[in-house]
């Protein structure tokens, strides 16, 4: 099921919704891992459900461990590329009502740290060459 409106159900029928905030990296098992274009955390991704589903509960038990794994798989390849202090998990989708993960990785002497990531703060966007190797740094790591 696709609602014709979400970036993450439109990602390749109308890319242009994608594109206003993320640059797709790769299909997981039951989902899709997507670069934040807003990098003031780096290496930050969000991992969002192939499903137009909006809530965990929306998914069965067997869906649900495997949409966590494939969260697991994301957060251990940006530990690997991107060596993070941490990293912070956030699920929002009051309006969009796709189920999907950000996937923030913290740094101690870096931006937010010991508080609360901006869901979209607009800091720091890079030039498409460093999206591109980011995802490459990524991949290595899937």
């Amino acid at each position: 099921m696709k609602d014709q409106n979400c970036a993450y159900c439109m990602r390749e029928e109308r890319g242009e919704l994608l594109d206003a905030f993320g640059i797709f990296i790769c299909e997981l098992s039951v989902s899709s891992l997507i670069l934040f274009k807003e990098q003031s955390h780096p290496g930050r991704c969000i991992v969002a459900y192939k499903d137009h589903v909006s809530e965990l509960v929306d998914l069965t038990e067997e869906e649900r461990n495997a949409f966590f794994a494939d969260v697991a798989r994301a957060a251990k390849a940006i530990h690997a590329a991107f060596h993070p202090d941490k990293v912070n998990y956030g699920a929002y989708g009051d309006t969009g009502r796709h189920l999907h993960f950000h996937l923030v990785p913290k740094y101690k002497d870096g931006f937010e740290w010991g508080g609360v990531f901006q869901m979209d703060p607009k800091q720091k966007t890079l030039a498409d060459g460093e999206y591109q190797d980011m995802i490459a740094r990524i991949k290595a790591e899937l």
